[in-house]
This record gives structure tokens, sequence and C-alpha cells, in this order.
């Protein structure tokens, strides 16, 4: 298992309209995520089998979780249980930290 993740030797993964992210670090049960969001930029309603906090780095967003929607902000935080569907519009430019368990394999 890898022990150290420097973040300024990992590059971002540009995922288009606006979106970007890059994974600080991972083994099986834990993932940490930054992804970066451009004003206006759209994280698309979905779900998956993970279990996901978000913490708000920087700027502003509206999220959809559950059919429940919220502005979050810089320090706000977020937890998504797997298989509930959510999604985001960035309302300021801005980045996230999301935690999942397990690994999202599919990201590596």
């Amino acid at each position: 298992m890898k022990e150290f993740f420097i973040n300024k030797e990992i590059p971002y993964e540009d995922l288009g309209k606006g979106v970007s992210r890059k994974v600080l670090a991972h083994s099986e049960p834990l993932m940490i995520v930054e992804v970066l969001f451009e004003e206006g930029a759209i994280g698309e309603l979905h779900s998956h089998k993970h279990t996901q906090a978000t913490y708000v780095l920087e700027g502003e967003f509206k999220f959809q979780v559950d059919g429940k929607e919220k502005i979050v902000t810089k320090g706000d935080s977020l937890l998504i249980k797997e298989n509930v569907v959510h999604g985001t519009i960035c309302l300021k430019k801005g980045k996230l930290l999301d935690i999942f368990n397990p690994e999202r394999k599919e990201f590596l």
C-alpha cells in the first residue's frame, strides 16, 4: 500500500465542461479526490454504490441530494449514502474534497 501522495506530483484529469479532478490518496476501503469546478459547471445527477462525504474547500455550490436542494459554501459538508441520487451546479468557481468508501476504481 502506498503511504504518501504528494499533491504537486499528481496531475488533474480534465473531465470537460469546466470540471477537473485529481485522486489525492486511495486504497481499497477509502479514496480522497479533489474536484475543481468553473462557475456554471455541472456535476450531473447520478448515484453510485459508494458512501461519499464532500467538503467545500472554495466556492459556492447548489447541491441536490435525494431530491433536496441546498446552497453550500466554504467549510460546509455533505454526507451522501450509497445509491442516493445527487448532483451539483457551481455558482461561484470552487473546489470540493470528496471522500469515498470504498475507493472508486473507475477513477484510477
